[in-house]
């Protein structure tokens, strides 16, 4: 059962195939690079990789705009070379995600340059049409600000085409039996070739309802489990990793009530809640955050996330919460997206403070779920504020301060890499960070080892004790007659707290596995705990014997 729920206690890495590593020397990432970091990839303890699209595309949405799902972009190398990226993958005991970007196709896509050609064309109905343009074209923008309209008229189909994103990217009528059927092709396609899974890109608009004459889309849940039946089916370990920024009560229809639906999901509330709570120090919303999501069938898992590619969404907190972490955070224009997002990351958002980036990887990594990381989150990578959009915080990888930071040897790489200020490639790369015990890498490989190590936080129970300090987080996780306890303290000065652990005798002793200091409960069973400022604490309850005492059931 373990093995078959492998997501459950995995730490996932997310990449750009084109930002990780060029071997070519055009100035773009391929696959070949990337097979060549595998080593690196490992030797970090990631045991699953994200990669973002990589198959042929316009490029005008960093790919997110498919012209051909069967096949590799030529710029990042060939189907051979990604067969041998998989296979380097399985060899070092590393899943493989992929993007699934089916809500929409590229315009350019065989399939919508056929359907405006013809009336006629099998491909006709596989989009949304109108020959009026629909009430409401102006409302549902996802790039408020840059996006001006949901529906737009093509000249050559003489009608207007429904796109939720930009649009060059119109929707897939993924109401059709035969674009359903398409979508279960792609999966075991790319099944076929190594993939352990799929992280679906905008789950709630692939499942609404589409058309000109509806006003309130209702989502096709059954949609979902014909995936997840079909993923069952062609390899039983294979998953979705659904991206469905939903309100808590909707969570249950989107894992199913038996979780026959979608098997893990990223957790956008407690993600917003986590930043308000490194803004303000109060960790209330983020206790609530994870109590409404606390329901979940056992199949499931929510993925754990600080930053990601696109901006950080803002958009579920009230109006005072979201000001303070912009505030915080993003306090000038420039740096903010869509009214409703911050477009940096996390180690400039926190003024590149060690102290305070270790304590948010904590936080993330001892939250209940399974952590995903970025490219360049391990070295505390900066972000270019003078590149447009998401841009800023998709520049390449900084392995070293040679040329372009070892990325490539073209003085022309496909963004910019980042060469001003403290976060240059000259100060901030993995060579560098490899030779400092101190480093943010080296502390970030302990932290993964350590989250591996600790499977009751992705598999079990957990319970938030009472600190009697606000900004002082302290969960206790349980599994299999095991636990942990791990704390933080989010505010800006040292405090004492005391804690009632539980767990009865074994409760008595806490051993620190991250920094060796552990604590002896008093004659009330109390454990008394001197916090540094942002400083945290993971614990194992009952000493260092718990393997011994590890249970079956």
């Amino acid at each position: 059962m373990i093995s078959d729920l492998w997501y459950k206690n995995a730490v996932i890495y997310c990449l750009s195939v084109e930002t990780f590593m060029d071997s070519n020397g055009d100035g773009v990432g391929d696959f070949e690079g990337l097979s060549r970091r595998l080593d690196y990839l490992a030797g970090l303890g990631v045991n699953a990789i994200w990669l973002m699209p990589f198959q042929p595309s316009p490029g005008k949405d960093d790919g997110y705009d498919v012209t051909d799902y069967y096949d590799v972009d030529p710029r990042y190398g060939t189907l051979g070379d990604f067969v041998d990226f998989t296979h380097g993958c399985k060899q070092r005991g590393i899943r493989v995600l992929i993007d699934l970007v089916v809500n929409h196709t590229s315009d350019q896509h065989p399939w919508f340059q056929s359907a405006r050609s013809d009336p006629n064309s099998p491909y006709r109905d596989w989009y949304i049409w109108s020959k009026t343009k629909p009430a409401g074209a102006d409302k549902g923008m996802i790039f408020p600000g840059v996006q001006e309209t949901t529906w737009t008229r093509d000249d050559k189909a003489g009608e207007y085409y429904f796109h939720r994103f930009f649009k060059f990217q119109p929707d897939l009528n993924t109401s059709n039996p035969h674009v359903q059927a398409e979508i279960l092709k792609i999966m075991g396609f790319w099944i076929q070739l190594g993939v352990s899974g799929f992280r679906m890109d905008a789950v709630p608009f692939v499942i609404a309802e589409k058309g000109a004459d509806i006003k309130k889309p209702k989502e096709q849940f059954g949609m979902l489990r014909t995936f997840r039946e079909f993923l069952q089916w062609r390899q039983g370990d294979s998953i979705i990793l659904g991206e469905a920024n939903i309100l808590p009560e909707d969570n249950l229809k989107y894992f199913g009530d038996d979780g026959d639906r979608i098997p893990m999901m990223f957790n956008f509330q407690v993600n917003q809640t986590l930043f308000y709570a490194l803004a303000s120090g109060d960790t209330e919303p983020m206790i609530e955050a994870l109590e409404k999501t606390r329901d979940k069938p056992h199949t499931a898992q929510w993925g754990m996330f600080l930053r990601n590619h696109d901006e950080l969404d803002l958009g579920r907190l009230d109006e005072e919460k979201r000001e303070m972490v912009f505030q915080a955070f993003g306090p000038e224009e420039h740096m903010q997206l869509y009214h409703r997002g911050i477009r940096r990351r996390l180690a400039p958002m926190l003024g590149g403070d060690q102290r305070r980036l270790e304590l948010a990887y904590s936080l993330m990594f001892s939250l209940p779920g399974t952590p995903v990381i970025r490219y360049g989150d391990e070295i505390g990578m900066g972000d270019d504020l003078e590149l447009p959009e998401r841009n800023s915080c998709r520049t390449p990888m900084q392995w070293s301060d040679e040329p372009q930071g070892g990325f490539t040897k073209s003085d022309k790489p496909v963004l910019p890499v980042i060469s001003k200020g403290p976060f240059g490639y000259e100060h901030i790369n993995v060579a560098e960070q490899r030779r400092d015990p101190t480093s943010l890498l080296n502390w970030m490989e302990r932290l993964i080892r350590m989250r591996k190590e600790a499977p009751e936080i992705g598999w079990g129970d957990y319970a938030v004790l009472e600190t009697g300090t606000p900004g002082v987080l302290a969960m206790r996780y349980d599994w299999r007659n095991n636990s942990v306890l791990i704390v933080h303290n989010l505010k800006p000065e040292p405090v004492e707290v005391h804690l009632d652990v539980g767990c009865g005798e074994h409760g008595k002793l806490l051993i620190d596995i991250a920094d060796s200091e552990s604590s002896e409960a008093d004659g009330q069973g109390r454990h008394r705990l001197l916090l540094e400022a942002h400083a945290y604490r993971w614990f194992r309850v009952g000493g260092l014997d718990y393997l011994l005492r590890r249970t079956e059931l």
